[in-house]
């Protein structure tokens, strides 16, 4: 059977022997799922191209501890470029927001590359929905989604209890869904 043909778990098996028409037929049929899972967390093409390939060595090191019972290999291995995406959007550090700069930064999401993918009717939804928020829910709201800060970081930086951040962001979270909902 041609290398390109088998089964995405025994092309995952066979990347663990460091056969190399193997790794690139892997590669081959992975890239573009890793590669966009990556840049929708980055918004970077140059830092999706660097976790894509980290992505791709993790999964080389540890292929052997894949578990197809737990899901398929392009979940795993998107999960991996995602928890890899996110720990690099981390290290970059953003610029808290302030919520007079909000309408800013709402317009900063609306034009770059997640543009691509949300239609502008969807930005403008999105963009009221957040405005109708109270202040500090959407504050809060902003710096995890956009900013990829955790409850943890948010609670240190607002200089509020943990619980009150997470609230926060749940509450929020809630009410844009439930605004979204009935449009």
């Amino acid at each position: 059977m041609p290398v390109d043909r088998l089964p995405d778990d025994m092309l995952l098996a066979g990347l663990a022997t460091g056969d190399e028409e193997i790794a690139v037929a892997f590669v081959r049929r992975f890239q573009r799922s890793v590669f966009a899972t990556a840049l929708a967390v980055v918004g970077d093409r140059q830092l999706a191209e660097d976790v894509a390939q980290q992505t791709f060595e993790r999964a080389w090191r540890h292929a052997q501890v894949f578990d197809s019972r737990r899901g398929s290999v392009r979940t795993w291995l998107t999960t991996i470029a995602h928890n890899l995406a996110v720990d690099t959007v981390r290290t970059v550090r953003p610029v808290p927001v302030t919520p007079d700069d909000l309408a800013a930064v709402l317009d900063a999401v609306a034009t770059g590359p997640e543009h691509h993918v949300i239609n502008a009717e969807s930005t403008a939804r999105l963009r009221r929905a957040i405005a109708a928020l109270p202040p500090d829910q959407a504050r809060a709201l902003v710096l995890a989604a956009i900013h990829g800060l955790t409850a943890r970081e948010i609670a240190e930086f607002e200089h509020i209890p943990l619980g009150t951040a997470k609230t926060r962001i749940r509450a929020g979270m809630s009410k844009l869904r439930a605004t979204l909902h009935a449009e």
